[in-house]
């Protein structure tokens, strides 16, 4: 019979080894995620908490892309569900799916909701692409695997100033 573990021992388990991983001094490395179908790449800095998906209010006037808050350990944490405001296909959220909770000094109580975990990536392993012209601001470098696969980064300093992340509902 597999091995019973809290909620709380998981989160706990999760940011462990994110903050272990940011501690080794692994400058190349970053933690994969995957945004609708594509992959992508997130500064481990810039995340401070990975966890399942809880429980989300709506909020009325909202865009549809913003999903509403969560009660995060009785703080309220904005919740925007990053495939939609990049306008990407999906099948839709699953147990896979998890809440990147971002750095406080990027934007308080703020979370991106993702498809799912893809684990950490060293960008030693990865093949730099050429820069793709009229790029979304939040879109860093982008690489390709050993496999073919093409990664982008995602540059969270430049996606929470921008006026239409920032602005979640109808004024």
């Amino acid at each position: 019979m597999a091995k019973r573990i809290s909620l709380r021992e998981y989160q706990q388990g999760v940011m462990d080894r994110l903050q272990s991983a940011a501690a080794v001094a692994q400058v190349d490395a970053r933690l994969g995620i995957m945004i609708g179908t594509e992959n992508w790449l997130v500064d481990l800095a810039d995340v401070a908490e990975v966890m399942p998906v809880p429980a989300v209010a709506t909020v009325p006037l909202g865009f549809s892309w913003f999903k509403g808050v969560a009660n995060i350990r009785g703080n309220l944490v904005s919740v925007t569900d990053l495939p939609a405001f990049f306008s990407l296909n999906h099948a839709g959220f699953t147990s896979m799916s998890r809440l990147v909770l971002l750095q406080p000094r990027h934007l308080t109580h703020a979370a991106v909701l993702v498809n799912r975990m893809l684990g950490l990536k060293h960008l030693a392993d990865l093949t730099p692409l050429p820069k793709t012209e009229n790029a979304a601001p939040w879109l860093g470098d982008e690489y390709m695997d050993s496999i073919g696969q093409r990664w982008k980064t995602l540059n969270i300093a430049e996606l929470v100033v921008q006026p239409s992340f920032l602005q979640t509902g109808i004024a």
